[in-house]
């Protein structure tokens, strides 16, 4: 028979530890400390995080341009089709009149034909990047041919520099004077640009001779 011996640390080794299973340190006195990351694991990921930051950066802020254009397009064509529903509603001609001097620039149905936003007329207003192109179609180093609507052939396309009315049936025209001829000869193309770092974007609104709408987006490629 062996008989049982009970053996207890010595003073001298009181302060011992020795390191446990999953990184954690075990005092002899029975305490448990966890190991934590040391300074070069923790540059280690920060450098992995920065890295994949600068990577997924230029495609975020592609992704925002491209919202934020789209919006502004979006919104344009939407007064346009509100405006061919009221005049046709009310029996009357209205137009799109367009304040490019104001910070930021916007846009209104105009009710009394005067080429200004007045109060009480619809308005929408832009973000301050958004403007809309004085030269009518794109022109300048780095800009996009113009859009062209297929399937149209009849030769003629209105531009910025045409103001946009609707007739007492809805129907689009190049207004003038007073004056809102429909049918309309050609289709309408209203450009917008999106002023960006080092770029520009373009973005249109297409009118088509039936009162239609649709905002266009160019993606460094085509029209979409």
């Amino acid at each position: 028979m062996f008989s049982r011996v009970a053996i207890t640390p010595s003073k001298g080794t009181r302060g011992h530890s020795h390191v446990a299973g999953g990184g954690s340190v075990v005092h002899a006195s029975g305490a448990r400390f966890t190991r934590g990351f040391s300074v070069l694991e923790l540059l280690i990921v920060v450098g992995i995080g920065i890295t994949i930051v600068a990577i997924a950066m230029p495609s975020f802020i592609n992704t925002f341009y491209s919202i934020r254009l789209k919006s502004a397009a979006s919104n344009l064509s939407a007064l346009m089709q509100q405006a061919r529903i009221q005049a046709a509603r009310q029996n009357k001609t209205y137009s799109i009149a367009y304040d490019t001097t104001s910070s930021p620039q916007k846009a209104c149905i105009d009710l009394d034909n005067n080429a200004r936003c007045d109060p009480g007329e619809t308005v929408i207003t832009f973000t301050l990047s958004i403007s809309m192109s004085t030269t009518g179609a794109p022109a300048g180093a780095g800009a996009p041919p113009a859009y062209v609507l297929v399937g149209d052939t009849a030769g003629t396309t209105y531009d910025n520099t045409t103001i946009l009315g609707y007739s007492a049936r809805g129907l689009p025209c190049a207004y003038t004077a007073g004056n809102c001829p429909t049918p309309a000869a050609g289709y309408f193309v209203y450009y917008i640009k999106d002023s960006r770092v080092g770029s520009t974007g373009w973005a249109g609104v297409v009118v088509t001779r039936s009162g239609r709408t649709k905002p266009v987006i160019w993606d460094g490629t085509s029209w979409e």
